[in-house]
Parts: structure tokens; C-alpha cells; sequence
């Protein structure tokens, strides 16, 4: 039902491409017919709604991947780089955060981690939606940051690095089977948000999977049954990954490459010193309003990444 659901959504919105180019043709020919140039401007912002609309039909026709219509599981690790590392990383998050609300997605903060003086250690969250998973997959790798640090009184340049990485969400139904004697469950207090009553029970959960060596760990919710069971959900997502990468005989179709969290495997540098730039430096897209990415604006990006991998996969199948 989902799938057919989501079939005519798609219908839909191209039944409106039809009629809007239909309106700004008749439009055109009425301008021209009484030699009205006053409906340029109108005619210009219906092609503008046009194309974009077009656009981010055409980048959803691509998200035909098994998982791509699924909820995203995102994981921010702090790399190189310390306390800097640590405030990335919550840049980062707050990116993320800022796209997923533009796109009118839901984010769950799954397990946070604070750094020591500032920022974040790591974070985990989840993204709700429809393709959430389809478009997030292009943000899997290290991230590098350029500026001057707020952290250091001398005010020099730092380099620092975080990694993400991005599984599907896993439904119950996957056939995923987790025996029992292969898990270790362990209960902790959970740290941050939360107020009193997070803090004074153990109701953080922590999932250790002895033959793969996977360690899930989650902490939002208040009670401990709610958070066993997202962290079921998270330990079944990155379980599947690794079955489709035996399948597949290739680390990268859902996991990629496993990098140092540092020098020359980042996927994209934010400079914010001495020029501002965020260049991705597998696609080459980039954009100098380093503050507008940072607010959640990387479509370009991701419509990027998603064109080039389309058009591999189109090269490979010939």
C-alpha cells in the first residue's frame, strides 16, 4: 500500500508539472497576442516554479534503491581535531536538523554524547520521512572543517573532521534474526536533556553484538522498554548493512569504505578561512554561502551526488 501510495503521490505531481507548463504556455501566447509585456514577470516566476518543481521530481525518480524510501538512521562521530572536532560535530547535527525541518521531515535524537568542554562527542538521530534514506545516503563519509577556531585564544586556523555515516531504518518484518546468546543488553543512566527523571534511572540501553562486533546505544526516550526497542530497531538496521555488503561483495553500497576520521578520505570540505566555500569533492558541486549550507541548504549536494551516481549507474549497465 505504501508503495502504491507513494506511486500516485508521484503521479500527481507530475499531473501539476502538465498543467502549470499548459498555464505558462497560454499565458505566453496571450502576452504575445495583445502585446502585453507586463506578464513577463509572471510568466518568469511560473517557469521558475516550473523548473524547480521538475528538478526535485526528476532527483526523486532516482531514489529507486530497495531502502531509499526508508527513514534514515544518521551517526555523527567527531574526528581529528578535539574540542574543534567536537563543535563540528554539533554543526554538523545542526545542518542536518535544519535540512530534514526544510524538507519537511521528523528528526529523533536517538543517543547523544557531549564532548568534554564543548559540542558533541557524537550524536545519533533519526530522520523521518519519505526518502529520507534515499537523499541522507549521499552525506555517508568524513566531513572537513576550515576556520579560525573559537576555542583557540590565538586565533589560528584548525582543520577538523567528523565522520557520518547513514543506514535505512529496518522494519520488524526484515528478515534479520538476532539470537539471543549473540547480544549482550546493558542499562546505563542516561546523560543530557531530559530533566530529573532521565538522569535518576537507568533507562539508557546499549546493544553489543558479539559475532559482529556492532554496538548500538540508545537514550531519548524516558522509559526503558522504549528505548530497548529503538535500539533493536538500529542494531537490525546496521545488521542488514552488513548482509547486503557480503551480498554485494563490496563495502560501499550501504556502508562504504571504512576511512580514518581525518587527512585525505573527506568527501567534503566547509571552509570558513581564509574564503568561504563548501565544495563535495566527489561530485565537485559547491557553493560559496558557506552560512546558508550550514543552515540546512545542501540539496545541491545531495541532487549532486544522486545525478552521478545515476548516470554510473546507467554506464555500468550498458
Amino acid at each position: 500500500m505504501q508503495k502504491l501510495k507513494a506511486l500516485k503521490n508521484k503521479v500527481g505531481k507530475y499531473e501539476g508539472l502538465v498543467t502549470t507548463y499548459e498555464d505558462i504556455l497560454t499565458l505566453i501566447e496571450m502576452g504575445i497576442e495583445e502585446q502585453d509585456d507586463s506578464v513577463y514577470e509572471e510568466v518568469k516566476e511560473m517557469n521558475d516554479s516550473f523548473l524547480a518543481e521538475y528538478e526535485a521530481l526528476r532527483i526523486a525518480t532516482m531514489l529507486d534503491g530497495e531502502y531509499d524510501r526508508n527513514n534514515a538512521i544518521v551517526t555523527l562521530h567527531a574526528g581529528t581535531g578535539g574540542t574543534e572536532a567536537c563543535d563540528w560535530t554539533n554543526m554538523l547535527f545542526r545542518m542536518y536538523s535544519r535540512w530534514a525541518q526544510k524538507e519537511g521531515f521528523e528528526v529523533e535524537v536517538l543517543d547523544m554524547l557531549d564532548g568534554d568542554e564543548a559540542g558533541l562527542k557524537s550524536v545519533t538521530i533519526q530522520v523521518n520521512g519519505e526518502n529520507a534514506y534515499g537523499y541522507l545516503k549521499s552525506e555517508k563519509g568524513i566531513h572537513r572543517l576550515v576556520r579560525v577556531s573559537p576555542f583557540d585564544s590565538a586565533g589560528r586556523r584548525q582543520t577538523s573532521f567528523a565522520s557520518c555515516d547513514v543506514m535505512p531504518e529496518i522494519e520488524d518484518d526484515t528478515e534479520i534474526e538476532i539470537k539471543p546468546d549473540d547480544i549482550r543488553i546493558d542499562t546505563y543512566r542516561a546523560s543530557g536533556a531530559g530533566g530529573q527523571h532521565i538522569n535518576k534511572t537507568s533507562s539508557a540501553i546499549r546493544i553489543t553484538h558479539f559475532p559482529t562486533g556492532v554496538v548500538v546505544s540508545c537514550q531519548e526516550e524516558r522509559s526503558q522498554f522504549a528505548n530497548k526497542d529503538k535500539a533493536f530497531k538500529m542494531l537490525r538496521s546496521k545488521l542488514l548493512a552488513l548482509k547486503i555488503e557480503e551480498q554485494m561483495q563490496k563495502l560501499a553500497e550501504i556502508r562504504g569504505d571504512v576511512k580514518e576520521i581525518g587527512w585525505g578520505s573527506q568527501i567534503r570540505s566547509y571552509v570558513f578561512m581564509p574564503y568561504t566555500l563548501a565544495k563535495d569533492h566527489r561530485t565537485n558541486y559547491e557553493m560559496g554561502n558557506i552560512n546558508a549550507v550550514m543552515d540546512g541548504d545542501i540539496d545541491g549536494f545531495i541532487n549532486a551526488y544522486l545525478k552521478q551516481e545515476s548516470l554510473n549507474s546507467l554506464e555500468k549497465n550498458d
